[in-house]
């Protein structure tokens, strides 16, 4: 279904978004009796798989639990190929669940929603589409992911470059061919890390331009032995259960071990061997004192930079991609397939901007300092207003006409990471204050999923036309978030985390960084205890 018309009734829910988090809300609510609906900007499902189609991109979780928990039947049947799966992959696994569960019907796509307003006489939110339409709704549930609201930083110049411009989280669905160009990539984050290598490839020349060194560990991506399959599958509802109970929503132990009470030679055979097998298990499953630490950290991040010595040729450029000034793992720790060692090849150039920074963007491409690097295409590998800018993106007006950027204007505040005081009714799936980035999506977006959709069980049945998180609560919520990533080197990092990306953003740590099990352990308690924490309104006595 496309945005030609406005729904023909008052929902009971209304959901925006078609990533793994709407995709569930829609099913739990439809199949719990609710009259909802989804809305989607996309053409189809997908949420950030839809958008991010950059070269390279593939989920940094591992494929046997980036998926759904509650399809058993799809679960075995599911291909189980590779280690990291690549975007076509989810995208095509997305697909089948919408399938599969008839869910096409239920949303209606190509529908980007520019605001969404609270009536407080009728208790009754409205959200109006660029195209006009208008669906009006009791409830209604944000599943716009965490990183959606793409960055485009302010450069004197952007508009007059006579290339063609790309984003990475608004990728084209055409293949962009780099065969005989020169390409500029501006920016070395965990989109970038995962292009750069596939880019360079194929392109003439690729100049990226470094703002920030990043550490990046080996993905070790490869294709799954058909054994390890049948074992996991054999044992999906332990690993499951592991997961949802887990720091991170991953189904493995943690380590707990200090850094610092083995000695260096031991220290360093086992950040090799993580290293070598790839993936989280360098930052999970070494130390547990890694983000808590700064001794500890250092021994993690000397190690990484040592590799980036043994990797790269050239010593001059080794020492711009080593990363400095923040502890490791407190910015987004990518994986990698052969970042570093492409800097070895003939057609890579490294700008260093900290050394030689941007003066402006011109018809031929970026002038830094006195050199003009001539492009051809120029790709912003720039980010995103990360788990904010999603949801400010909707224009959201709640209680007394105030908006959602007001009432975040000194930075957000949130009750566990699902509801907002001022906004009745409104739930935000992994909003900020919740696990969200610190996890395995899928994880987190079912949990939240489960919840909201058993809360408007309760609500149903008991008569309840209102619920509205408390400011007390949500005060209370929000220091205990802060309280907890103080307790870390988390803080120290001037990451997207902390909203440090956004000129004039507030610096706050934006996920709970408490750990999944916990975060899972208090949304259960307050369900238990009657939803403590929230204004509950019953029918006929609202104001």
């Amino acid at each position: 279904m496309n945005d030609t018309s406005s729904g023909p009734e008052i929902l009971d829910v209304l959901v925006i978004g078609a990533g793994f988090a709407g995709l569930h809300m829609v099913y739990k609510l439809r199949e719990e009796g609710f009259s909802v609906h989804g809305l989607e900007a996309g053409s189809g499902p997908g949420g950030t798989w839809y958008w991010n189609r950059y070269p390279g991109a593939r989920c940094d979780s591992e494929i046997m639990y980036y998926s759904f928990s509650f399809l058993p039947e799809l679960e075995q049947e599911w291909p189980l190929l590779e280690r990291y799966p690549e975007q076509p992959m989810i995208l095509r696994y997305l697909e089948r669940v919408t399938d599969v569960l008839d869910l096409r019907k239920d949303f209606t796509f190509d529908t980007r929603v520019n605001s969404l307003t609270y009536d407080q006489a009728a208790n009754l939110w409205t959200a109006r589409s660029e195209a006009g339409g208008e669906w009006t709704a009791r409830f209604v549930v944000t599943a716009v992911g965490c990183l959606s609201a793409a960055n485009v930083p302010d450069i004197p110049g952007v508009e007059t470059f006579a290339g063609r411009s790309l984003h990475t989280g608004a990728w084209p669905h055409e293949p962009v061919d780099f065969t005989g160009q020169r390409v500029g990539v501006i920016g070395t984050g965990a989109s970038a890390i995962q292009a750069i290598p596939v880019i360079a490839k194929q392109a003439d020349h690729l100049t990226v331009f470094q703002r920030t060194a990043q550490f990046t560990i080996p993905a070790a991506n490869g294709p799954l032995d058909p054994r390890f399959v049948e074992m996991w599958k054999q044992n999906y509802p332990e690993w499951r259960r592991r997961a949802r109970h887990s720091a991170a929503g991953v189904p493995y132990t943690a380590m707990d071990v200090s850094a610092l009470e083995v000695s260096e030679e031991e220290r360093r055979a086992r950040y090799e061997q993580t290293w070598q097998e790839g993936g989280f298990l360098f930052s999970l499953g070494t130390y547990n004192d890694l983000l808590t630490d700064e001794q500890a950290n250092a021994t993690a991040a000397d190690f990484v930079r040592s590799k980036i010595d043994e990797l790269v040729d050239d010593p001059e450029v080794a020492e711009k991609l080593k990363p400095s000034g923040y502890p490791i793992a407190t910015k987004r720790l990518p994986l990698d397939t052969d970042y570093y060692v492409t800097y070895n090849r003939p057609n890579v150039t490294l700008v260093d901007l900290r050394r030689s920074p941007i003066e402006e963007i011109t018809e031929k491409g970026i002038r830094t300092g006195d050199e003009l690097h001539e492009l051809d295409i120029l790709i912003y590998a720039t980010g995103f207003d990360a788990l904010t800018g999603p949801l400010t993106a909707l224009n959201i007006t709640g209680r007394d006409g105030r908006s959602l950027t007001d009432a975040w204007a000194e930075g957000p505040r949130t009750y566990l990471g699902l509801a907002v005081p001022g906004f009745p009714n409104l739930f935000t799936i992994t909003g900020p204050g919740s696990p969200s980035v610190l996890s395995n999506m899928p994880v987190s977006t079912e949990q939240h999923a489960e919840w909201i959709g058993d809360c408007l069980v309760h609500l149903r049945e008991r008569g309840i036309d209102r619920i509205e998180a408390t400011p007390d609560a949500t005060d209370e919520w929000t220091d205990h978030v802060q309280e907890v990533a103080s307790e870390t080197l988390y803080p120290r990092a001037a990451s997207w985390y902390m909203g440090a990306n956004i000129p004039g953003k507030p610096r706050l740590f934006l996920p709970y960084v408490g750990g999944v099990g916990v975060y899972r352990d208090k949304c259960d308690q307050v369900a238990a205890d009657g939803y403590v924490g929230f204004e509950l309104v019953p029918g006929g006595a609202l104001v």
